[in-house]
């Protein structure tokens, strides 16, 4: 009876430390789901602006060796982003609230008003709200850097000009099934000599033949060994900062 007793014990400890199959399943459909960039899917043209610009911006191994930014979008929130851990604070003054998460797990902790999130619907509903946040207005501030990310298809549009009149390249992205909103479309205009960007459209969906809005980039700035523009057009992104080194506390607490 005793060896019975024991077998029994060593099978469910044997079961309880097997990785789970429906987990590892999980994470490599994620993984097959999200379709790297392919140069063979966008025009050549494009992808040579592409890389003009990132190196015009700084180059990819700055951009890589970037660790945090912090920004302020619009004059509505501010935004601190820990590029190498996923961490992201989000101060949200308008909506009372406060989201201290990290983008590449999907956890997080979430405060609206004096109350902090419990329960977990909640809570996920929010974390996934945070992540909205921090997608949209990182965009808005490191465009440059994105445009050879996974699932980014790019073509090449010529030459036109600037709503100031400035001669630019254009080139256009459109998304494989990535991000939040794979329908939108993105036309970047290139200044031909310096490669830095001059304007930008934003489509709300990639068929659409007039753009949803248009800003022009201006106020470049060098951060560290990044280059940012904090104008967009009549629009503002504020305190921007880039450095090496924080006070991590800030992600950990409200």
């Amino acid at each position: 009876m005793k060896n019975t007793i024991l077998l029994s014990i060593v099978i469910l400890i044997l079961i309880a430390c097997q990785p789970s199959e429906k987990s590892e399943e999980k994470e490599e459909t994620k993984k097959s789901e999200t379709p790297a960039f392919n140069p063979e899917n966008s025009d050549a043209k494009a992808v040579e602006l592409a890389d003009k610009v990132m190196e015009a911006h700084g180059g990819k191994d700055n951009w890589d060796n970037t660790r945090y930014i912090t920004w302020n979008f619009l004059g509505a929130r501010d935004l601190i982003w820990d590029k190498y851990t996923g961490n992201v604070r989000i101060d949200f003054p308008g909506q009372n609230s406060t989201y201290l998460i990290n983008i590449n797990e999907d956890t997080g902790r979430v405060k609206i008003g004096d109350r902090e999130l419990t329960k977990s619907d909640s809570l996920d509903k929010y974390i996934e709200r945070g992540k909205q946040i921090w997608v949209n207005d990182s965009y808005w501030l490191v465009f440059p850097y994105k445009f050879k990310d996974p699932g980014v298809q790019l073509k090449y549009h010529g030459q036109d000009s600037t709503l100031s009149g400035k001669k630019a390249e254009v080139i256009s992205l459109t998304f494989e099934k990535v991000g939040f909103t794979p329908q939108n479309k993105y036309k970047a205009y290139i200044d031909p000599e310096t490669h830095m960007i001059l304007q930008w459209d934003f489509y709300r969906n990639a068929s659409d033949s007039a753009a949803s809005y248009s800003n022009e980039w201006s106020d470049y700035k060098k951060y560290d060994n990044i280059y940012l523009s904090s104008g967009r057009g009549e629009r503002t992104l504020g305190n921007i900062k880039v450095a090496q080194e924080w006070d991590d506390k800030v992600f950990e607490e409200f």
